[in-house]
């Protein structure tokens, strides 16, 4: 409460009536630095989504469907939590004519009018965070340098990727397009950083102009020399000097990312230029994988599915032995996956739920939170790791000698439900909500549903979530050749259990007939299906991906794994 008070007491100065505190910092990337996570300094809240809004005598913390539970735990006593988009703040306001303050360079014009529409008639930007002025701490800096990919790991070189954002300014007759999406620079230039815990980015802006001209924004202790040399046409800036830059640029025509583009720099552009209202082509021309990737990718899943599944084996044998609880689980698939010389990291923070744990979607064990792995529960693992070269991200439920028929009801209609998404017959104009609906069709038969998507795009040693496809009830982007899309459905319990199983599929062509192929590895648990619900073709598809498992995880495993290994990957 102290914090609260310490910022309401600023107020007054700055004449405001509230003050918005997003979790993005200005790079708006997927995850911040624990010392740029403002909304987790002043609620508690350790969510990858949210924000909070803190009046003069009420605090409110928005977040998503998959973080109403976890709020609730962190936050509830101090805020009230608000689930998105069943109600917005502008249901909350409902049009009061007060003054919100807001830090312009950690919004953007979208998110403000999507959130708050115009009911209210005074939004204040102040050039300064306010949170920044009561949170007193020290910001340790990495210093690790950016690097290009070796050629190995890319499908095309950066300069035909640059010709293909030339192309598409001239197409659309603009002058500069301004990419502020680290990571879509880091696709753009095949260079990458350790700016961010899992993310392998180098935080920057980038401005690209008509005749391939690019300035490139960033911590310029971290560019070598070796680094500028690999690049013809490429300007070095410091993130300082791009306020600068911009601000004397008249007269031209400019594409922002209206995702990632700060109401700063766009009121900046906005000034004495004209943004014309097209998106960052680098968001559709990143998510179609190349054949190199797609190779690349497809290793780093079996690296990935050696090690989940030896980690997998090792649980089940031990779990009712020895004191195994959520964190201690969590560091063992560490273990595991560091086993192999070509996992760098965690794409995310590993969600390792026991219990009624398993039904906070995004949970993250803490000391006070952590559980034992107990006789008769079922636990949900959900990781992932950044290989050279490949991001994965995996879930699987395992039955802790279960034997509820209610939880096994459920965990086999979240397999069919993923099995008719592996196995849905794509056409040209496929999107993601029509087959969204598939996957939630058979827990629909008994009243039961999910709080979030079936499944996001998955970026190329990148991003693990990245758009622009989805599989999720409103969107509406084509799936096309060269896609990375996660499957998976759900279901969570509150204060009982919670199921996912999760694969990472990708799109291929095959005697002109698109599909979706498997790319993660790794066995579904057998014990908690109820084998009687599965129609032949389910049986079906479940025993071939079982036999590409095992054929493809065989030789990393040792006598007494490939023998728990043929019981895993055997028919149904």
């Amino acid at each position: 409460m102290e914090k609260i008070k310490k910022l309401r007491k600023i107020f007054n100065r700055e004449k405001i009536d509230g003050y918005i505190i997003p979790k993005n910092d200005e790079f708006f990337g997927e995850y911040v630095p624990e010392h740029n996570d403002r909304l987790k300094f002043i609620s508690g809240f350790s969510g990858s989504y949210g924000f909070a809004l803190v009046l003069r005598n009420k605090n409110y913390l928005f977040v998503d469907g998959r973080y109403s539970l976890q709020a609730k735990n962190q936050s509830g006593k101090l805020f009230k939590i608000i689930t998105i988009p069943d109600k917005i703040p502008t249901d909350i306001l409902d049009g009061k004519a007060i003054s919100i303050g807001f830090d312009p360079s950690l919004f953007t014009a979208r998110s403000l009018s999507v959130f708050f529409g115009k009911k209210i008639l005074n939004f204040k930007p102040i050039f300064r965070n306010l949170i920044d002025e009561i949170w007193k701490r020290k910001i340790i800096k990495n210093n690790n340098k950016f690097y290009l990919l070796p050629n190995k790991a890319i499908s095309e070189k950066y300069n035909l990727k640059i010709n293909k954002v030339i192309n598409y300014l001239k197409k659309k007759k603009s002058d500069f397009l301004f990419v502020t999406a680290s990571e879509n620079n880091a696709w753009l230039l095949n260079i990458r950083g350790r700016d961010s815990k899992y993310t392998p980015i180098a935080y920057s802006y980038l401005l690209v102009d008509k005749d391939g001209n690019i300035k490139f924004f960033c911590d310029l202790k971290k560019v070598s020399t070796s680094l500028r040399k690999g690049f013809k046409k490429i300007k070095f800036f410091s993130l300082k000097d791009c306020i600068k830059i911009l601000s004397g640029i008249e007269k031209k025509k400019f594409i922002i990312d209206s995702n990632t583009c700060s109401l700063l720099f766009e009121n900046i552009i906005n000034k004495n230029n004209k943004i014309l209202k097209f998106q960052d082509p680098i968001n559709f021309f990143k998510a179609i994988k190349g054949k190199q990737e797609i190779e690349n990718i497809k290793k780093a899943h079996i690296h990935d599915g050696v090690a989940l599944t030896k980690y997998l084996f090792w649980l089940k044998k031990n779990f009712y032995k020895k004191k195994i609880t959520e964190i201690t689980a969590s560091q063992k698939l560490l273990q595991f996956r560091k086993k192999n010389k070509s996992f760098k990291f965690s794409s995310f923070p590993t969600i390792s739920g026991t219990g009624p744990n398993g039904a906070i979607i995004h949970y993250k064990a803490t000391k006070e939170t952590n559980r034992k792995l107990r006789m008769g529960d079922i636990y949900l693992v959900d990781s992932g790791g950044q290989y050279e070269f490949g991001t994965t991200d995996v879930t699987r439920t395992i039955s802790l000698k279960n034997s509820n028929k209610r939880i096994k009801d459920i965990f086999t209609r979240v397999l069919k439900g993923h099995i008719a998404v592996a196995n849905f017959k794509l056409k040209k104009n496929t999107c993601g909500s029509e087959i969204d609906t598939k996957a939630r069709k058979y827990l629909e038969q008994i009243g039961l549903n999910y709080a979030h998507g079936t499944g996001h795009g998955v970026g190329y040693f990148l991003n693990v979530h990245e758009g622009p496809h989805a599989i999720s009830k409103r969107n509406k982007i084509y799936f096309k050749k060269g896609m990375i899309v996660s499957n998976e459905p759900g279901y969570y319990e509150k204060n009982k259990f919670g199921i996912r199983i999760e694969n990472l599929i990708y799109v291929k062509i095959k005697q002109k007939q698109m599909s979706f192929e498997n790319l993660t590895m790794a066995p579904i648990e057998k014990d908690l299906i109820i084998k009687e619900k599965l129609n032949e073709s389910e049986r079906n598809w479940l025993n071939n991906y079982h036999k590409i498992v095992y054929k493809n995880l065989r030789k990393s495993m040792n006598k007494i794994e490939v023998l728990e290994l043929k019981k895993a990957c055997s028919a149904v």
